[in-house]
């Protein structure tokens, strides 16, 4: 598949799978089982889906293990959410979805993230301040996650998720709406 699509087609596909991974706040906000179920499989397989078509946009000699590793913390963290979905399902483990976002998954999207702003950096497929703002961005969240273990708690705190959403989101619309940087990854 990585050969039949274009790097613009790629971009823009990966920006829309960006936005579908958000999906999986739905149940947090509607608590509407269906949509839920449906919310976090869409995100589950959308988390699953961004580092293959990213493979080969970072693949070099110098990324290799960086690469592999975010494929695999991505990998895991989708089957996760599409755990989480299930556990909607089974009145006796619903309770546990959130213990598995709040105490499993956070950490492996964290650790992700991190890899995903490296390696956008380290090949320049999107402009730098994007990839920096990313990664300042994830090292807040992990910062205000380790806060919240030792009970830290502030609405302050939950406002400084806000740039690393708002870094998502800008991402995924520079990938739809510009592409890749043609210069880093050649091509169209």
């Amino acid at each position: 598949m990585s050969k039949m699509i274009s790097n613009r087609q790629r971009a823009a596909l990966v920006g829309v799978l960006i936005i579908a991974a958000y999906l999986m706040l739905t149940y947090t906000i509607t608590n509407h089982k269906i949509a839920g179920v449906v919310t976090d499989l869409i995100a589950g397989l959308a988390v699953i889906a961004i580092p293959f078509l990213m493979l080969p946009i970072f693949q070099s000699a110098q990324n290799k293990t960086l690469n592999y590793s975010y494929m695999a913390t991505r990998i895991i963290e989708g089957l996760l959410m599409l755990i989480g979905g299930i556990f909607i399902l089974l009145p006796s483990l619903e309770s546990y979805r959130n213990v598995l976002y709040e105490h499993v998954q956070v950490y492996l999207f964290i650790a992700g993230a991190l890899l995903f702003y490296i390696l956008l950096y380290r090949t320049r497929a999107v402009p730098r301040f994007i990839s920096a703002w990313g990664g300042l961005a994830t090292i807040v969240l992990f910062v205000v996650t380790m806060l919240g273990l030792f009970g830290i708690k502030s609405l302050l705190l939950d406002f400084l998720v806000l740039p690393l959403i708002l870094n998502e989101l800008f991402l995924a619309i520079w990938l739809m709406v510009k592409g890749f940087n043609k210069d880093a990854v050649g091509g169209v």
